[in-house]
């Protein structure tokens, strides 16, 4: 099954090779329905800390270094790196390489801009059914993606607009702050670890709101801040993901910092790493508190590109490329009525 997406820059359509395509499809069919009790034990914890060690650590290792460097569209670009390709000899060292954002990755000056956290491709969606961009229940369970017992952000979310970002094997795997503001709650929650390839999401319908994820709640209404109200940023675990690591840094990636409640994150800087592997970041944004860039918006329901998500849904649902702290919406200052 093909799978399609925009790419930005050259508002061309490009085809994914989807990574391990083979093997997830085998693991979300048959494995799923014939025995569901093997399939729950796959995208345990314990199933992905092995995985993970084989793939990036262990025996396979250089076996698939050499088959993803072999890759041109696996390919990375060392000029961007900051260590010198030398020190990149294993998997798990290229895919959690650091990049010379602050050079490579301009962002845009305007205090209103809110930025992508992550070189990645994204889909905007909205839970008002009024909005052109409603989709619900699909990619995850609003109330379980933050929290069943979360009532204060349910409340304060409900209604409003989303955006999904999906890292691939060969992206930068650092997630950086979208907006700025202060951290006012911090959390993890415990889940599975289900791939995130399109196949399996269409597979699962609402695998990120299943997958063991970390929650951080930031108020950009503060001095200093973006201005688009509450904002969530959820970072999302999948399988072969060892762990999310919080390492906030203000300065290129000096001096690393826990995030926590109380912290003010400045745009653009580096949040968090995924080790190893691609996984998943979900932005939430209150009612009317953001406008979507207009070419992303549009992309999403391009009618040349042959998307899995549009398959599997029921409707035009196409991603677009987008590199991380590039612009993705704007704060519209709006207060959400109560």
């Amino acid at each position: 099954m093909i799978h399609q997406y925009v790419e930005r820059k050259t508002r061309k359509i490009a085809t994914e090779r989807l990574y391990g395509d083979e093997a997830v499809r085998l693991l979300y069919s048959n494995v799923r329905e014939v025995a569901p009790w093997l399939f729950g034990k796959l995208v345990s914890a314990r199933a992905s800390r092995i995985l993970s060690y084989m793939n990036y650590s262990g025996f396979l290792s250089h076996r698939l270094k050499d088959h993803f460097s072999a890759q041109a569209s696996l390919r990375v670009s060392a000029g961007e790196c900051v260590d010198p390709p030398e020190a990149l000899d294993s998997l798990r060292k290229i895919f959690e390489r650091k990049i010379r954002y602050w050079q490579c990755r301009p962002m845009p000056r305007d205090p209103a801009a809110v930025v992508a956290p992550a070189d990645s491709r994204m889909l905007f969606g909205s839970f008002e059914e009024t909005s052109s961009l409603f989709i619900k229940g699909k990619f995850f369970d609003y109330e379980e993606l933050l929290g069943k017992n979360k009532r204060t952000w349910l409340c304060a979310f409900q209604n409003g607009d989303f955006a999904v970002f999906r890292l691939t094997p060969e992206k930068y795997h650092y997630n950086h702050t979208p907006v700025a503001g202060k951290v006012i709650d911090f959390y993890p929650i415990d889940g599975s670890y289900h791939a995130c390839n399109p196949n399996a999401v269409v597979s699962v319908v609402t695998p990120y709101s299943k997958n063991k994820r970390v929650v951080s709640i930031i108020d950009t209404d503060v001095p200093g801040g973006t201005g688009a109200g509450l904002v969530a940023m959820i970072e999302v675990v999948a399988l072969m993901i060892g762990d999310i690591v919080q390492c906030y840094s203000e300065k290129e990636y000096e001096k690393p910092a826990s995030v926590g409640t109380g912290l003010f994150v400045r745009k653009g800087c580096p949040k968090s790493l995924f080790r190893p592997g691609s996984s998943t970041v979900v932005l939430l944004f209150q009612k009317d508190r953001v406008r979507p860039a207009d070419d992303l918006a549009a992309n999403r329901c391009d009618p040349d590109a042959r998307s899995i998500f549009s398959q599997g849904f029921g409707r035009q649902l196409v991603e677009t490329e987008v590199e991380v702290r590039s612009f993705i919406a704007t704060a519209t200052g709006a207060v959400t009525a109560s």
